[in-house]
């Protein structure tokens, strides 16, 4: 039977890795794929992981039915074997809604990709209509680590290196970026108290208070 399986994990794990993998398989198989994404790292209508790998997907835009995209899509005679979502905690409810309308009534397996909470520990939109939908939620089993090696269970949003914990749900960002707007994985009692690695190296560097002893 189709399913609708939700990838989930923190930034870094692997998940658009995983989808890429899937697209190979697949298509080395002989079966066509129909990609959507949104606002990857690499630019408008791409899927791309940080090992480098790049394919071309559908941007989704706001208020897109994708369901009504794959059926226009099959009635023009063009094929789709399965559907991967990469990114899908950008989506809308209602499009994660029309994800499992491809599954149930066109037949097709969907696979969505997904980071399940945001820099404040909130759950994406996207991300819990998956989690109240999918046939199975799968949790990556390639682990990201915090600076401190513990297991990466959060993300964070960082400006120049120090965690923020306002602003807007979606800000475009990557890991690895101090000087700007980037993003960390860290393990939840870091997160708890903001500590991104660039802030406890600054802690490790800084000099002791030396004693103060009357002469």
């Amino acid at each position: 039977m189709p399913e609708l399986v939700f990838f989930s994990g923190t930034m870094d794990c692997g998940k658009s890795t995983l989808a890429l993998q899937i697209e190979h398989n697949r298509s080395a198989r002989g079966l066509s794929g129909m990609i959507f994404s949104r606002d990857d790292r690499a630019g408008e209508g791409k899927l791309s992981s940080r090992l480098g790998l790049v394919t071309d997907a559908v941007e989704v835009e706001d208020g897109q039915d994708l369901y009504a995209y794959l059926v226009d899509h099959l009635s023009q005679g063009r094929r789709a074997d399965y559907v991967i979502a990469d990114e899908a905690q950008f989506l809308a409810p209602e499009q994660i809604d029309q994800l499992a309308r491809v599954v149930d009534d066109l037949g097709l397996d969907v696979y969505a990709f997904g980071i399940t909470t945001d820099f404040r520990s909130k759950l994406f939109p996207g991300s819990q209509r998956l989690v109240e939908l999918a046939d199975r939620v799968e949790v990556l089993q390639v682990e990201a680590l915090c600076w401190c090696g513990a297991r990466a269970t959060h993300n964070a949003r960082t400006i120049g290196g120090e965690m923020v914990v306002e602003g807007a749900q979606v800000v475009v960002g990557d890991v690895n970026q101090p000087d700007d707007i980037g993003y960390e994985v860290l393990c939840r009692r870091h997160h708890r108290r903001r500590m991104t690695a660039a802030t406890a190296r600054a802690a490790a560097l800084s000099p002791d208070v030396l004693p103060v002893s009357a002469s």
